[in-house]
């Protein structure tokens, strides 16, 4: 058995690119940076170090999340990875591994800095039979 399954979070890098095949299908191209957290050996400090992953989408989705998404959109995206390899005019042999989606969240809203924002809203705290909720 093998399983090919991949989760990751992220900002966007570009704008997505929308394209279609020679069959009409649609294809979106997106770039998310994840970060990985790392020790400087030389100071000792913890820094924050972006991985740079090419993602694809196909279908209709891809034609519903090309007019929402954008540069710096923060996403969830659960997929499969695909490697596939070619030859430039050159000669040269290149390679290059992606997720290919199957499902994408949100993660921020449309307009972050609103205040009425649903994912940045206070949790009102409320009393249970007049004592105070301890957390």
């Amino acid at each position: 058995m093998s399983i090919n399954r991949v989760v990751i979070s992220g900002n966007l890098t570009r704008d997505p690119e929308l394209r279609a095949t020679s069959g009409g299908m649609s294809v979106l191209k997106l770039g998310v940076a994840v970060n990985d957290r790392r020790k400087n050996p030389s100071t000792g400090e913890w820094e924050d170090v972006p991985n740079f992953i090419d993602v694809t989408l196909f279908g209709t989705r891809a034609d519903a999340l090309s007019r929402y998404l954008k540069k710096g959109t923060k996403v969830a995206i659960e997929g499969r990875l695909r490697w596939s390899q070619w030859e430039t005019p050159h000669g040269d042999k290149r390679s290059k591994l992606e997720v290919v989606a199957e499902e994408i969240e949100f993660l921020s809203s449309r307009d972050e800095s609103s205040a009425a924002s649903p994912a940045k809203a206070p949790m009102p705290v409320e009393d249970i039979d007049g004592e105070e909720i301890p957390f």
